[in-house]
C-alpha cells in the first residue's frame, strides 16, 4: 500500500488538499497497523500491560488480487476473527457468570469501519505505513480478570497517564507533547486521552485505535469495559482516594485538562478541527452516563473542568474582542482613516465572534449532555462537583450563564437531600451575591426561592447549612430583598441551640437592633439634642441616662418580642421550661437562652460589655417623671428606657454574661492602633479583677434589694457571686464588712424563696464563697446561721401537728411552707456536712406545751416519707404533698452520703469505728428503705414518687458499695491494727445486695417507665412470652391526624419521657456495676438480659446508657477463632452467595466490620463508597440511569 495512497484517505490530508484516487487500485483496503515497526530500543516487557496479541496465520485478500498473499490472508481472517469475536460476545451475554474464563486462543480486532469523504463529526484515523519487513504477528485479544490498578499507585510507566501522574513533567509541557501527537496521529492521540480518563476512572482496560475509529461502536466497548471492570470487583478510585504522597488527584486531573484545552486554543486546533472536541466529547458523554460511579464520576468531573476552561477561553475572547472593537472606533474617528487597519480589525472582531461562537456551542453541548443529567445524579458527590462547577461558571461568564434558566438549577438543588450538596450552593451563592452588580439579575432567584433560603436558616437539619444561609440572608437584606416578617423570622436564631448558627447570625441581628435604635433616636430629635441634655457618657456616676441605654432597650425589647413571638418552637432552638418548671431539671450553671444570646452578642455590640453602664440602667429608678412637657428630650428618654419586668430579667442574664466574659478576657491579647495584639500583664490583671470584684460586692446587695423579690430575677443576681474574686477580701488589711453583708443578703434569699432556682443558686453562692479558706470562719457562721433558722422553722412548722406521717391532714399554706423548708433542707445538705445536724434532738425551749415532744429532724423526715401512700386527692394538694416527700428523700439520701464519707475517711486513716454507729447506721437504713418501699408497692408504675423512691433506693444501695473503694489504712500497732481490721470488716457488712422480690419489683418499676417511653416516642418493644401485665394509667391514642401543636407537645413529652427512662436505666447500670444488683441469687442476670433486649430499639441514648453492661471480647480468643474459620485474609472479610448477596465472614476485631457490627461509628464516607460499589457489582446501575436521567 502506497503511504501517498493512505495519506490521501485521511480526514486530515482530505483536509490539505489530497484528493483520494477514482480508480479501484489506489482504494485503501485496511487502516489496521499489519506489522509492528521496528524500534531503537527493545521496550521492556510489562506483563500487566502487555498488548493484546494476534496469532500469526496466512491471510487471503479478496479485494484485490494484486496484493500479495500476506495482504490477502490478512483480509480474510480479519472476516473470520470478526465472526468469532461476535460467537464470542454472544457467549458472554447468555453465560455472565463464566466471564472470568480465559479468552478464545484465535479470536481478532473487529472490522473497522471506512472512512467516508465528507465525515459529519468525522473520526480520525491514521493508517501507519506497511513494514517491507514482513508481516507483523497477530494479537489474541485476552479477557484480563485481574485485579485492575489503582491510578495513581505508580504499577503503570506507560502512556498518557503515566506521562501526568508518575514522571514528574509540567501539565503544560504533556499537554504540547500531546498536540504533537495529535498533528501526526489524531486516532493515536485520541486513543490516549480516552485511555486516559479510563485509568483516572482506577480502570487499567484501554481502548484501541479501531474502537476509536468505529465510532458508531463507542457504547458497546465502553459496555464491554464495564462488564470487565466490575468483575473485578474494584471499590475505590481515585477520585475519592487520598494519595499519600504527591500532589492532589483531582488538581491534577483537572488541570491537565485545562492545559489541554488551552493548549488547543492557542495553537487554533480547537477552532480549526472542530472534530478533536466532538470525538473526545462522543467518549466522555456516554462515560458520563454509565451506570458504574467511577467512570460516571470521572466523566463528569473531566467534562465539567473541560467546561470551566472554554468559559475562561471564552472570557479571554470576549476581552481580546471589546479590545480590538474599541480600537477600531478608535480608528474610524481618525481624520484619515486607515481602511486597511480598518479591514483588519474588522476581521479580527469577526474572527473573534466566530471562535467566541464555537466555544459557547461547545459548553452548551456539554451543557445539554452531561450537566442536565449529572446534576441530579444519585452519587452527592456528583451533583455537588456540579453545582460547584455551575457557580464558578456564572461567575466567570456571566453573559452567558447567569440567566434564569441557568440559575433555576442552584434554586433546584436547594432541595438536596444530601447536606454538603446543599451547603455548596449556599457557598456558590454567597459567591455572588457579594458582588454588588449582580444583585438585580439575582431579585427574580430570590423572589422565587426566598422562602426556601429562610426554611433552610431556621430549620435544615445541619447546623453548617443553617450557619452559611443565615450568612446568605445577611447579604440579601443588606440588598433589600428581604421580607420584614423573614427579618424576624432569621433574628430568632440568635437562640439557636448551636453555637455556629448563633454566630453567623450576629450580624444580622446587630444590624437589626442598629436599625431601631436609629429609629428611636430619629423620633427624640437625633442624636445631637440628646447629647445636649445629658450629663456626659463618660462621667463615673453609671446611673444617669445616656444614649446607650436606648441601644440596650432596643436589645432587651427585640429579646423580650422574639421569646414571646416564638411559639413555633423551632426544633434547632433551645426550648424553654413551662410555667412552674415543676417538669424541667434545674441545675446550678445552666444558662439561660437570653445568656447564650448575649455571650454571641458580646463582641458585635460594644454597649454589652460596657457591664457597669448595665449595671446602672438597671438600678435607676424609673418610677418618677419629669414634670416637662411632650416636647422635653430627657423626659422622652427616660420613658422610651423603662423596662417591664421581663425586660428586666433579661438584661439581668446579659449583666452575668457580660461580666463573666469582662472577667475571662481580662487577661487576654488586646488589639493595639497598629492592629497588632498586646497581651496584657498579669498585674494589670489582677488589678481589673480586684477593682471588678469590690464593684460586684458592692452592686450584689443592691441589686437584690432591687429585684430580690422576683425569683427569677434573684437567680440572676445571685449568680454574679459565682464569678466573683472573693480573693480581694483576704488581703491583709481588707475589711470583711462588705463580705459579710454580701453574705447576709445570700442567706436572706435563700431563707425566704422558695423557688428551686433561687434555692440552687443561692447554694452554689455559698459553696463558692466557702472554696477561699482565709474567709472560712465567716462564712461556716453564715452556713451555720442558716442550718439554726431552717431546722426551728421545720420544728416549728411540726410542732402540735396531730400526725405527720399522714398524708393529706395539712392545709395548704402549712404543706407549701414545709414543703419549701424541706427543700432548703436539702440544699444545704448538698454543700454542708449535715449528719450532726439531723442527728442532733433540739433542745426544748419555754414551757409551751408539747415543747418536750420535739425530735430530730431526720426522724421527721423519715416520718414525713410515710406520706408517700397513695390516695385520691386534689391535684394542686397531690403536687405540693408529693413535692413534700421527694423533698424528704433528698435531703435523708445527703444524710447516708455524708455519712458513708465519714466512714470511708476513718478506714483510709485505720481508725476504728464503733460497733453503735454502724449499728446505728443499719437501723436508720432499714427504717429508710421500709419508707422507700410504701411509695413504690402502692403507687402506679410510671408514677413521679415512684420513681424518684426507685432511684433514691438504687443510689442507696450503690453509695454503701463504694466503701469497697476505701484505700487500705496504713500499717498500726497490732492491737489496734487487729481492731481497725475487725472494724473494717464489720463497715464491710453495710454493703447488701438487692433481695430477689426487690429486684422483681425494680423489674417491674423498668417495664412500666419503658413501655410508657416506648409509647410516647412510637417505638415498637421485643416483648418476652414471660411478662407480667404492667399497671400503668398512662395510655393514650395514637391519632395519625395530629395537628402542628399536638405534635410539638407529643414530641416535648416524649423527650421528657425519654429522660426518667434513661435516668433511672443509668442508676440500675451502675447498680449492676456495683455488684448490688443482678450479682447473684436465682435473678442473677435477669436484669442485665432485660435491658440489652430492646438495646437496638430505643434511641442512641438508652444504647449509649446500657452500653456501660456490654463486656469486652478477649482478642486473642477471636483471633483464634477466625483464624481456624478463615485461611485466607481475603476470605476473612466477605464472601459471596449464589445470588450475589454480600455475607459477613469474621472479621479481624477493632476493624472497620468489627466496629460496625458491634453498632459503632465508623467512616461514613468509606462505608458509602463501599456499599455503592457492591450495589453496582449487583446490578444497581439500572437505578443509577433512571435517577441520573
Amino acid at each position: 500500500m502506497d503511504l501517498s495512497d493512505d495519506n490521501s484517505s485521511t480526514p486530515r490530508a482530505a483536509a490539505n488538499g489530497y484528493a483520494p484516487a477514482d480508480n479501484a487500485t489506489n482504494r485503501r483496503k485496511s487502516v489496521r497497523v499489519v506489522k509492528k515497526p521496528k524500534l531503537f530500543v527493545q521496550e521492556p516487557a510489562v506483563p500487566t500491560r502487555a498488548k493484546r496479541k494476534r496469532a500469526e496465520a496466512p491471510v487471503e485478500d479478496d479485494a484485490s488480487g494484486k496484493e500479495d498473499s500476506l495482504d490477502d490472508d490478512d483480509d480474510e481472517d480479519e472476516d473470520e476473527g470478526e465472526a468469532d469475536l461476535e460467537e464470542l460476545k454472544e457467549k458472554r451475554r447468555k453465560n455472565p457468570a463464566k466471564r472470568k474464563a480465559k479468552a478464545p486462543a484465535k479470536p481478532a480486532a473487529k472490522k473497522v469501519k471506512k472512512t467516508r469523504a465528507a465525515p459529519s463529526p468525522a473520526v480520525k484515523k491514521t493508517p501507519v505505513p506497511k513494514s517491507a519487513n514482513g508481516p507483523t504477528p497477530k494479537a489474541t485479544p485476552k479477557v484480563r480478570r485481574g485485579r485492575a490498578k489503582q491510578a495513581g499507585s505508580g504499577e503503570s510507566g506507560e502512556g498518557l497517564y503515566a506521562e501526568v501522574f508518575l514522571r514528574g513533567k509540567t501539565l503544560d509541557g504533556v499537554a504540547a507533547e500531546w498536540m504533537s501527537t495529535y498533528q501526526r496521529s489524531d486516532a493515536e492521540a485520541l486513543r490516549d486521552i480516552v485511555n486516559f480518563v479510563l485509568r483516572s476512572a482506577g480502570c487499567d482496560l484501554e481502548v484501541t485505535v479501531h474502537d476509536i475509529e468505529d465510532q458508531d461502536n463507542v457504547t458497546s466497548k465502553l459496555s464491554d469495559l464495564q462488564d470487565e471492570y466490575q468483575a473485578q470487583k474494584i471499590t475505590g478510585y481515585p477520585l475519592v482516594s487520598k494519595p499519600k504522597l504527591g500532589p492532589p488527584f483531582r488538581a491534577t486531573l483537572t488541570g491537565f485538562i485545562k492545559s489541554l484545552i488551552l493548549t488547543a486554543h492557542a495553537s487554533s486546533v480547537l477552532y480549526d478541527d472542530p472534530a478533536l472536541i466532538e470525538n473526545f466529547q462522543v467518549w466522555v458523554t456516554t462515560m458520563s452516563s454509565s451506570a458504574i460511579r467511577p467512570f460516571r464520576h470521572t466523566a463528569t468531573v473531566v467534562s465539567l473542568a473541560a467546561v470551566s476552561t472554554l468559559c475562561e477561553v471564552a472570557c479571554e475572547l470576549a476581552e481580546s474582542a471589546a479590545k480590538t472593537l474599541r480600537q477600531l472606533e478608535s480608528e474610524k474617528k481618525k481624520a484619515r482613516v486607515n481602511k486597511d487597519r480598518v479591514r483588519a480589525l474588522q476581521g479580527k472582531v469577526d474572527e473573534g465572534d466566530q471562535k467566541k461562537e464555537a466555544v459557547e456551542g461547545i459548553i452548551k453541548d456539554i451543557f445539554d449532555t452531561v450537566f442536565v443529567h449529572r446534576y441530579r445524579d444519585v452519587d452527592p458527590k456528583i451533583r455537588a462537583e456540579c453545582v460547584q462547577a455551575l457557580g464558578h461558571w456564572i461567575i466567570t461568564l456571566p453573559e452567558l450563564f447567569f440567566e434564569g434558566q441557568y440559575l433555576r438549577y442552584l434554586g433546584w438543588v436547594l432541595s438536596d437531600t444530601s447536606p454538603p450538596t446543599r451547603l455548596e450552593v449556599i457557598k456558590q451563592l454567597q459567591k455572588l451575591s457579594k458582588n454588588q452588580n449582580n444583585a438585580g439579575g439575582l431579585r427574580h432567584f430570590i423572589e422565587r426561592f426566598r422562602s426556601r433560603l429562610v426554611e433552610m436558616a431556621t430549620r435544615d437539619a445541619d447546623a453548617g447549612v443553617r450557619a452559611s444561609t443565615v450568612e446568605l440572608l445577611d447579604s440579601i437584606r443588606e440588598a433589600g430583598m428581604l421580607e420584614p416578617d423573614d427579618v424576624d423570622t432569621v433574628g430568632r436564631l440568635i437562640f439557636d441551640s448551636e453555637s455556629r448558627v448563633r454566630k453567623a447570625v450576629v450580624g444580622f441581628f446587630a444590624e437589626n437592633i442598629n436599625d431601631l435604635y436609629d429609629s428611636m433616636i430619629e423620633e427624640m430629635g437625633g442624636e445631637e439634642a440628646i447629647e445636649d441634655v445629658l450629663v456626659g457618657d463618660g462621667d463615673e456616676d453609671f446611673g444617669n441616662p445616656r444614649t446607650a441605654w436606648v441601644k440596650l432597650k432596643c436589645l432587651v425589647e427585640v429579646l423580650s418580642s422574639y421569646d414571646s413571638e416564638d411559639r413555633e418552637e423551632l426544633p434547632s432552638q433551645i426550648e424553654r421550661g413551662p410555667p412552674g418548671g415543676s417538669d424541667v431539671l434545674v441545675a446550678a450553671g445552666v444558662e439561660s437562652r437570653f445568656s447564650l444570646a448575649a455571650q454571641a452578642l458580646y463582641e458585635r455590640i460594644p454597649e454589652i460589655r460596657e457591664w457597669e453602664t448595665l449595671a446602672g440602667y438597671l438600678l435607676f429608678d424609673h418610677s418618677p417623671t419629669s414634670q416637662g412637657g411632650s416636647d422635653d428630650v430627657e423626659t422622652a428618654l427616660k420613658d422610651a428606657c423603662k423596662l417591664d419586668g421581663k425586660e428586666e430579667v433579661i438584661l439581668l442574664e446579659v449583666l452575668n454574661t457580660a461580666v463573666r466574659l469582662n472577667l475571662m478576657r481580662s487577661d487576654e491579647q488586646e488589639p493595639t492602633k497598629k492592629g497588632k495584639k498586646k497581651k496584657v500583664s498579669k498585674r494589670d490583671s489582677l488589678e481589673h479583677q480586684e477593682t471588678a470584684a469590690r464593684r460586684l460586692a458592692q452592686l450584689i446587695p443592691r441589686l437584690l434589694n432591687k429585684f430580690g423579690g422576683v425569683p427569677d430575677a434573684a437567680s440572676a443576681v445571685l449568680r454574679l457571686e459565682h464569678v466573683l474574686n472573693l480573693d480581694v477580701f483576704q488581703e491583709p488589711g481588707q475589711e470583711t464588712g462588705a463580705y459579710s453583708l454580701l453574705l447576709d443578703n445570700i442567706n436572706k434569699q435563700f431563707l425566704t424563696h422558695g423557688d428551686q432556682a433561687v434555692l440552687v443558686e443561692a447554694s452554689a453562692a455559698l459553696l463558692h464563697a466557702r472554696s477561699f479558706e482565709e474567709l472560712e470562719e465567716v462564712t461556716e457562721g453564715k452556713v451555720q446561721s442558716l442550718w439554726e433558722d431552717t431546722v426551728s422553722t421545720l420544728h416549728s412548722l411540726v410542732r402540735g401537728k396531730k400526725d405527720i406521717s399522714v398524708r393529706g391532714n395539712l392545709n395548704v399554706n402549712i404543706l407549701t411552707g414545709l414543703s419549701n423548708t424541706v427543700r432548703r433542707l436539702g440544699n444545704l445538705a448538698s454543700i454542708s456536712d449535715c449528719v450532726e445536724v439531723f442527728e442532733k434532738v433540739p433542745v426544748p425551749t419555754g414551757r409551751k406545751k408539747g415543747a418536750a415532744l420535739l425530735e430530730e429532724p431526720l426522724k421527721v423526715l423519715l416520718a414525713i416519707l410515710n406520706r408517700a401512700e397513695w390516695k385520691n386527692e386534689e391535684e394542686e394538694i397531690g403536687e405540693l404533698e408529693n413535692e413534700l416527700v421527694m423533698g424528704a428523700m433528698k435531703s435523708v439520701l445527703f444524710y447516708f452520703m455524708w455519712k458513708v464519707r465519714a466512714f470511708q475517711e476513718k478506714l483510709t486513716e485505720g481508725d476504728e469505728i464503733a460497733d453503735v454507729d454502724i449499728d446505728h447506721l443499719q437501723d436508720w437504713r432499714e427504717d429508710f428503705i421500709s419508707k422507700l418501699l410504701i411509695a413504690i408497692q402502692t403507687r402506679p408504675g410510671t408514677d413521679i414518687l415512684r420513681l424518684a423512691a426507685t432511684g433514691t433506693l438504687l443510689d442507696l444501695y450503690t453509695l454503701f458499695a463504694t466503701l469497697r473503694q476505701s484505700q487500705k489504712p496504713k500499717p498500726k500497732p497490732d492491737t489496734e491494727g487487729a481492731e481497725a481490721a475487725e472494724s473494717r470488716e464489720r463497715v464491710f457488712t453495710l454493703i447488701q445486695e438487692f433481695s430477689p422480690d426487690l429486684q422483681i419489683l425494680l423489674t417491674t418499676t423498668y417495664a412500666a417507665v419503658e413501655k410508657a417511653y416506648a409509647r410516647k416516642s412510637r417505638r415498637t418493644l421485643e416483648q418476652a412470652e414471660d411478662d407480667e401485665p404492667i399497671d400503668d394509667e398512662d395510655q393514650e391514642s395514637d391519632d395519625e391526624d395530629e395537628d402542628e401543636d399536638a405534635v410539638r407537645e407529643r414530641r416535648n413529652q416524649s423527650l421528657l419521657q425519654e429522660q426518667k427512662f434513661c435516668e433511672l436505666t443509668g442508676k440500675i447500670v451502675l447498680a449492676i456495676i456495683a455488684r448490688v444488683l443482678d450479682a447473684s441469687g436465682p435473678e442473677e442476670g435477669k436484669m442485665r438480659e432485660r435491658l440489652m433486649r430492646n438495646r437496638g430499639r430505643l434511641g442512641a441514648n438508652y444504647k449509649e446508657v446500657v452500653g456501660y453492661l456490654e463486656e469486652k471480647r478477649p482478642r486473642s480468643a477471636k483471633k483464634a477463632a477466625g483464624a481456624k474459620k478463615t485461611p485466607g485474609k481475603s476470605e476473612e472479610r466477605v464472601v459471596e452467595d449464589e445470588e450475589g448477596d454480600v455475607l459477613m465472614e469474621e472479621v479481624e476485631e477493632g476493624g472497620e466490620e468489627d466496629l460496625r457490627m458491634r453498632e459503632l461509628d465508623v467512616d461514613d464516607m468509606d462505608v458509602d463508597v463501599d456499599r455503592e460499589a457492591d450495589g453496582e457489582e449487583e446490578g444497581g446501575g439500572e437505578d443509577d440511569e433512571i435517577m441520573g436521567d
